[in-house]
């Protein structure tokens, strides 16, 4: 198996923790090889003390020999490991000689039906899978980071909508950020195994990752309360309102990850913690997180409800209806950006259909970002008419043309 292959599963496991997060084949032929051997092992010690004339005991790394006389065939199936990759009922035979255990026949890997490389049309989509989500983060980073710098910049800008939004921007550039870290602490070389990997730079990049994911998704769920709390009229603009929402979308997630830490550190700190086959502690990940989608999902159910109702026109009373239409609009675009996929995805198990979760994890989720900067900061006209009088301020000041009279206005969308 290719390391590209293994990466692509990794970070499929990484990025998505909504479902049940379990070993992915390739480190589970690793581990079910290493508690073959052990058993063997124990075996083998288990006959040493027995005087048998012929061949004894031995592993040959793949398959456990029992002892045999001389002049015997022996035939072991296809260890059930294999099953991971293909179905089989294959064997291998061995002739037990005067000199000792001739050479399998035949070899394993035909026996077995088990390739050395995965085909090259395989190689070639994960390559190209690697490529897209790479483009994506690095595009989505950039334009985050100027998105950020355009509502930090203005003071007319700074307000408790857009702070928000700040807040959901920084998010998605950590969630990159952690991509490429995790990305490169794991699979640094092809000759790096990820499964047996155990460092502290290796633990600390999967603790990172956690901790963007899940603060990613609980800023999606701070957006929907605002937006659901701005249709219901009910929202007061407050510093303690703010203080709560960055409690909610910053210090929920250093709890749970923190528990989670605490948790893999005292009892079950194995390899680099990105497996979780059969861990209740995954729970404290993944718990939150599915909570957080969940509500997310009904609170946009409420706002298309909301919508439907305000978008009535025997039921509006007063004639701002286009609001609402502009609001419903982007209230529609946004939905798929607010984690609906993974209501889907969250009751299947982890290798359904991999190259599609592969596709939309990495490959759509990489651009995640970038949609909501343009939603949220460039396609904001508060945002376009601020930047446009400070260009016409700059013509002024650097060329003497006189600017006409810009007014500032409010948005009549939250967006």
């Amino acid at each position: 198996m290719s390391c590209l292959h293994i990466r692509g599963i990794c970070l499929i496991l990484s990025l998505a923790p909504t479902a049940l997060s379990s070993l992915h084949p390739e480190c589970e032929f690793i581990f079910q090889l290493e508690r073959e051997e052990r058993n063997c092992l124990q075996y083998i010690a288990e006959q040493g003390n027995r005087s048998t004339e012929g061949c004894g005991p031995f592993w040959d790394a793949v398959i456990c020999w029992p002892p045999a006389v001389v002049g015997e065939t022996v035939q072991r199936p296809c260890p059930a490991v294999f099953s991971l990759f293909k179905n089989n009922t294959g064997s291998v035979s061995r002739n037990c000689t005067s000199g000792g255990w001739s050479r399998p026949f035949p070899l394993h890997h035909i026996a077995c039906s088990v390739d050395d490389d995965i085909p090259e049309t395989e190689q070639s989509y994960f390559a190209t899978v690697k490529l897209i989500y790479t483009i994506g983060y690095s595009i989505s980073l950039a334009v985050l980071a100027v998105a950020v710098f355009i509502l930090l910049l203005f003071r007319r800008l700074r307000c408790a909508r857009n702070f928000i939004h700040i807040q959901l921007f920084i998010t998605f550039i950590l969630k990159a950020v952690a991509v490429f870290t995790k990305d490169a602490t794991l699979f640094s070389s092809d000759d790096t195994n990820h499964c047996t990997l155990s460092t502290f730079a290796c633990k600390a990049s999967v603790v990172f990752c956690h901790y963007c994911v899940m603060a990613n998704f609980f800023w999606l769920l701070v957006e929907a309360l605002y937006l659901n709390s701005l249709l219901l009229s009910s929202f007061y603009h407050s510093r303690r309102c703010l203080w709560g929402f960055g409690v909610l979308g910053w210090g929920v997630p250093v709890l749970f990850t923190l528990l989670w830490t605490g948790s893999r550190t005292c009892f079950e700190d194995t390899e680099c913690w990105d497996n979780n086959e059969d861990s209740p502690y995954w729970w404290i990940i993944k718990g939150p997180i599915v909570v957080s989608i969940s509500v997310n999902f009904l609170l946009f159910m409420n706002i298309i409800r909301i919508l439907i109702q305000k978008l009535n026109p025997r039921l509006i009373q007063f004639n701002n209806s286009s609001q609402y239409r502009r609001l419903a609009k982007s209230t529609l675009l946004l939905i798929p950006l607010f984690g609906s996929h993974y209501m889907f995805f969250n009751f299947l198990p982890d290798y359904f259909n991999v190259n599609l979760r592969l596709c939309i994890e990495l490959c759509m989720g990489s651009f995640q970002g970038l949609l909501v900067a343009i939603l949220y900061c460039f396609l904001n006209q508060e945002v376009q008419q601020e930047v446009h009088m400070q260009w016409l301020r700059w013509q002024e000041r650097s060329y003497g043309v006189v600017s006409p009279a810009a007014k500032g206005s409010q948005m009549d969308t939250p967006f």
